[in-house]
């Protein structure tokens, strides 16, 4: 890639600023082939639409969900000191932060040519870094390309009309020629997760909803002190907003990349969630196809996974929420995790980092799994108040066209990367 045969602007691109991208953010909507058909924008382009290359997109996907060498972990806390702290459940480091190390969240993306996930988040290193702290750009990209996994053959099924997608974004959303990214976030995972920090701070369950502590959990006043609690609607908020920066800062990764690029798109959340994962009730709007099930309880259906490419650490994916707590302990504990002796990482003596954590022990996991079942059982799925799986932000990337822009704005309304685009990506193009 960073051969003589890359297009000139990848060259330029390794060298844009930092400061630029951040100050050059804008939302850029209008691309080549599109239409406004009224108002004080009204314009039809004169211009082809245009695909992004194998290599544009590429390199737009790695900038919102790569892969960036080993996670550093959490170190100590006081409370269980020296052990070292548990909470991880990846041993990987991704572009974006997430909280304790939990990345609960894939990557999804659609073109032209189909749906793609991006399986990344129990990868490991897709490279160690040099000694001066740098990555392999070719080793970052190529990691992301090999993880791309196909899932649909064809474009997202989801139309750019109300009530799917919000009027505003009707002209724009999901096009021909268009790449859209969509994070996805795995809150029954996050929130078990949340359960295990919790108890291994002190701290439980409170149904603040039936206002009734968990039954049965003065059973384990040997390991916490069961009047020490948390209400189930506060940890379930904090697990959405905390995912919620998972995959905003994922978005916003990307956006940046595009002002390096010179590409159109923006960061968005113009799109019915539910809609998006597959549950419309409609058989010709799909979304992403995830088995979803409705109940006179909820106020609205609630998507749990796609089977075989991501599901969620709840039923019917798992038999029950105690063979969820094992296998969310399996991915921490076994194989590849964060505290497996023999998974590799940055540290010297990475074997010894690893093996200084704890391991979640069966009382713990039987702790864990009464709440985690008390909620399945109260509200009849897991979280009981907030989504198993959750969307919200989304990346749209495009080539734009600039005479748009030169017809309606003053000159700045685009960064010269935008401005040499054609000729520095695609010299050999005709458009």
């Amino acid at each position: 890639m960073t051969g003589s045969s890359a297009p000139r602007g990848f060259r330029d691109m390794l060298s844009f600023p930092l400061v630029e991208a951040i100050l050059g953010r804008r939302s850029r909507r209008f691309f080549m082939g599109a239409d406004i058909p009224d108002g004080v924008f009204a314009y039809r382009s004169e211009r082809k639409a245009l695909p992004l290359t194998d290599m544009e997109k590429m390199l737009v996907v790695s900038a919102c969900g790569g892969n960036t060498s080993w996670h550093h972990m959490i170190y100590r806390a006081a409370r269980y000191a020296p052990h070292l702290s548990n909470y991880a459940g990846s041993a990987g480091g991704r572009v974006f932060p997430s909280a304790a190390g939990f990345h609960t969240s894939e990557i999804f993306f659609t073109d032209d040519d189909g749906v793609y996930v991006l399986q990344m988040r129990d990868a490991p290193a897709c490279d160690d870094r040099a000694d001066d702290g740098s990555l392999s750009l070719d080793a970052f990209v190529d990691n992301v390309r090999k993880r791309v996994r196909k899932v649909h053959d064809s474009r997202l099924g989801l139309p750019s009309e109300v009530p799917y997608t919000e009027a505003h974004n009707t002209w724009v959303f999901n096009k021909p020629s268009t790449l859209v990214v969509i994070p996805v976030g795995d809150l029954s995972q996050h929130v078990l997760l949340n359960i295990c920090y919790m108890l291994q701070n002190g701290l439980v369950y409170y149904d603040d909803i039936n206002r009734r502590p968990i039954p049965g959990i003065d059973r384990f006043k040997d390991i916490v002190d069961a009047n020490n609690v948390w209400p189930i609607t506060f940890v379930e908020q904090w697990s959405l907003s905390e995912l919620t920066v998972e995959l905003g800062t994922s978005c916003y990764a990307g956006t940046l990349m595009l002002q390096a690029m010179g590409l159109g798109g923006w960061m968005f959340n113009g799109v019915d969630p539910f809609a998006m994962l597959g549950a419309s009730g409609k058989p010709g709007v799909p979304g992403l196809g995830f088995r979803y099930d409705e109940d006179e309880r909820w106020p609205y259906p609630n998507p749990t996974g796609l089977t075989g490419v991501m599901e969620g650490y709840c039923p019917p994916h798992h038999h029950d929420m105690r063979a969820a707590v094992d296998a969310l302990c399996e991915r921490k504990f076994g194989p590849g995790g964060p505290f497996h002796p023999d998974t590799p990482g940055p540290w010297k003596d990475s074997r010894k980092v690893r093996s200084a954590a704890q391991s979640h022990d069966e009382r713990f996991r039987e702790c864990v799994a009464l709440q985690a079942q008390y909620v399945y059982d109260t509200f009849g799925k897991f979280p009981g108040t907030v989504p198993s799986m959750f969307v919200i932000m989304y990346l749209q990337a495009h080539h734009l066209d600039l005479e748009f822009y030169d017809r309606f704005y003053d000159p700045g309304a685009y960064l010269k990367t935008h401005a040499m685009h054609m000729a520095d990506w695609h010299p050999d193009d005709p458009d």
